[in-house]
């Protein structure tokens, strides 16, 4: 009879395994977190953070068969990775109410230079182009295996150099170079920082956020209805939904000077006029052919790409150590997103944005159907 207590030791040592698995998981998950805080991570070395990758990997590898299994049964729910502050939504683990609160509070300083978009709309892209005009085209990141995040803090992020610890960029204008994800009215404002904002057709932002977060989640991913759903809902999406968002800064930029409004897909069409008019904006000199040059050279979509390590949007995580930060960054993602969830997008942003001054029509026409 002998046979019959095999079921039963496969069962045990299956359900010790996964407890063992889980609490390796755990404590990786956690100490990943702790170890990544501030500068834990971004102020490495370029090899150091190599090295914290490699190591990543091979706990990612270890934990894979439990993180299949635990794919299979659950995915990623917005509901619980989602907190609220001041009525607006935050991703908890690269963000916290705290960290929120904090960057909510921060008092701006003439020299703070906020580059704010909602998720996914050229963040990094403009936060580079800002250093590269500051420096006049001989910012060294990747010569020197700096990250983006060591010298630019992000306003209500917890892994990037603090605000008081940030340099100041440049000789003629020092500025500190802010992100912020952080919606018009959120916004820590004065009158002599300045604040440039970055606006992406709506449905190409919807497509790369959920790349952003598919890449990130792994196994846990949800289905597309539910990152639908998450998109459309001012309770979930994180810092608020595209038309609340754009339609605070837009009227923000329409009420004062020190607020330059950009379209993504200007920069793709020409990234030169974009880098003119940001220079002007921001009180620098003009640009000389070849400072231009170079200033364009290293904010290419393809340069940025072949030297991510130098600009990933968040430190290496478990579920997904490799994640692809630069996809994509084309002009036209929103072709790529179904054309039943397209349309119905496209639908509710047109009725959201239907009694604003936002040049919707005009922008992105598909949209609206004009």
């Amino acid at each position: 009879m002998g046979w019959i207590r095999w079921p039963f030791i496969v069962v045990g040592t299956t359900a010790v395994l996964l407890m063992m698995s889980s609490l390796y998981f755990g404590v990786v998950l956690r100490r990943e977190s702790e170890r990544t805080l501030g500068l834990g991570y971004y102020g490495l070395s370029a090899a150091e953070r190599a090295a914290y990758r490699r190591r990543l990997r091979l706990h990612a590898f270890l934990l894979r068969p439990f993180l299949f299994l635990v794919g299979s049964f659950s995915k990623l729910d917005f509901r619980q990775a989602t907190f609220r502050f001041r009525g607006v939504g935050g991703p908890h683990g690269t963000t916290s109410p705290a960290s929120f609160a904090r960057g909510a509070e921060y008092q701006p300083r003439a020299e703070d230079v906020f580059v704010a978009t909602q998720m996914k709309c050229g963040t990094t892209w403009m936060q580079h182009l800002v250093y590269q005009i500051l420096t006049r085209g001989r910012g060294d990141l990747v010569a020197t295996g700096r990250a983006l995040y060591a010298v630019s803090p992000w306003l209500e992020g917890l892994r990037s150099v603090s605000l008081d610890g940030a340099p100041l960029i440049g000789t003629e204008r020092p500025s500190r170079i802010i992100k912020t994800h952080f919606p018009a009215a959120l916004c820590p404002w004065t009158d002599t920082a300045r604040y440039i904002y970055v606006a992406r057709h709506p449905i190409s932002c919807f497509a790369s956020s959920v790349d952003f977060v598919a890449g990130n989640a792994g196994a846990l991913a949800p289905a597309i209805p539910v990152f639908e759903a998450w998109y459309r809902n001012p309770e979930l999406m994180w810092w608020g939904t595209w038309p609340d968002h754009v339609k605070g800064w837009w009227d923000l930029a329409q009420a004062h000077d020190n607020v330059l409004f950009v379209f993504f897909e200007d920069m793709k069409q020409d990234l030169s006029v974009v880098a003119r008019r940001a220079a002007e904006f921001l009180g620098i000199a003009p640009l000389t052919e070849a400072e231009l040059g170079e200033v364009v050279r290293q904010c290419r979509f393809t340069y940025m790409q072949a030297n991510q390590a130098s600009f990933e949007m968040h430190p290496p995580q478990l579920l997904q150590v490799d994640a692809e930060m630069f996809v994509k960054g084309s002009a036209d993602r929103y072709q790529d997103v179904p054309r039943e969830v397209r349309q119905r997008l496209s639908a509710w942003v047109a009725d959201e944005m239907k009694d604003t001054a936002f040049p919707l029509a005009a922008r992105y026409p598909d949209v609206t159907g004009a």
